[in-house]
């Protein structure tokens, strides 16, 4: 399944980078071009964005990938200007693996990573030995088996941090049998395992809102800054107008309207300084070392 992801994924990319590079040429940046974002998902508010980007005279394209590697690759290669579909833990990760230079340009939120079931109730209910899906890149996976922890199943070396492994369980009373599954795949290992650990994004393209989880992290904990999801740019593209306008109209009140009506309240909307977010990134490339 995850290879067929990935190959729809380029498939779609391909077909949708071929509509809009023949307009821009090879830099969409450039003075008559859209601004291209790549999405994961099909949240609302980027047409808003896009409506509202049109009244200011700038077109704004949205690029909508279904593998998580792919829009920072598009990003590193020059076939988008922004992404908009990860938090700073996954970019940091992303970046040191990959040699890449994407820093944030401006947060957008928070959302909370819920532990949700089908056949159980409460956390106190899932039986011992229960299997629970978390899912399997590295930001994610730490993320998950922190929310773990904090509902009492597990114990997890704090030396790991943010990029924790299964390894890293130093105690689990009930036995809880950690299954690693592709992030996008977590809603569908609900029919096999005792509870799955979802991420909300994913969570809210299967249609499953943050208050079916039996138990879910706090978006406005300060354990969850690594957590804050951000609009991002290549490295050097920082003071471009163009780019810094689509941030001044994803703070204005339409798109923030928009992000509450479409997440329901899932997600916690934040505004954390450019130098805040570079300095939180930086101290997470550090800690993956």
């Amino acid at each position: 399944m995850r290879t067929t992801l990935r190959r729809a994924a380029a498939t779609s990319l391909a077909a949708a980078l071929a509509v809009l590079l023949p307009a821009c040429g090879p830099s969409g940046s450039g003075a008559g071009g859209p601004v291209r974002i790549g999405i994961s998902g099909a949240d609302p508010e980027w047409d808003v964005l896009a409506d509202e980007a049109r009244k200011q005279g700038v077109d704004v394209k949205t690029v909508t990938f279904d593998d998580y590697q792919l829009p920072n690759k598009a990003l590193a290669d020059g076939d988008i200007e922004l992404n908009a579909f990860q938090h700073l833990a996954f970019l940091g990760k992303f970046n040191r693996q990959h040699g890449t230079r994407i820093v944030p340009l401006a947060s957008t939120s928070v959302a909370p990573m819920g532990l949700y079931s089908l056949k159980h109730a409460s956390v106190a209910a899932l039986p011992d030995g229960a299997r629970i899906a978390v899912p399997n890149d590295p930001s994610n996976q730490g993320r998950a088996l922190l929310v773990l922890q904090a509902a009492g199943l597990v114990r997890v070396a704090e030396k790991a941090g943010v990029y924790a492994t299964p390894d890293a369980i130093t105690d689990n009373p009930r036995h809880i049998v950690i299954t690693p599954v592709d992030a996008q795949q977590t809603p569908r290992a609900l029919q096999d395992t005792a509870a799955a650990v979802i991420n909300a994004g994913v969570a809210e393209q299967a249609g499953y809102d943050v208050r079916r989880a039996i138990f879910h992290d706090d978006p406005r904990a300060a354990t969850t800054r690594p957590y804050v999801n951000v609009i991002a740019a290549r490295s050097g593209d920082e003071d471009d107008e163009r780019l810094r306008k689509i941030v001044r109209i994803y703070r204005s009140p339409k798109v923030q309207e928009a992000v509450r009506k479409s997440s329901g309240g899932a997600r916690y909307v934040v505004d954390i300084p450019r130098a805040a977010l570079r300095s939180e990134l930086d101290r997470l490339t550090r800690q993956e070392g």
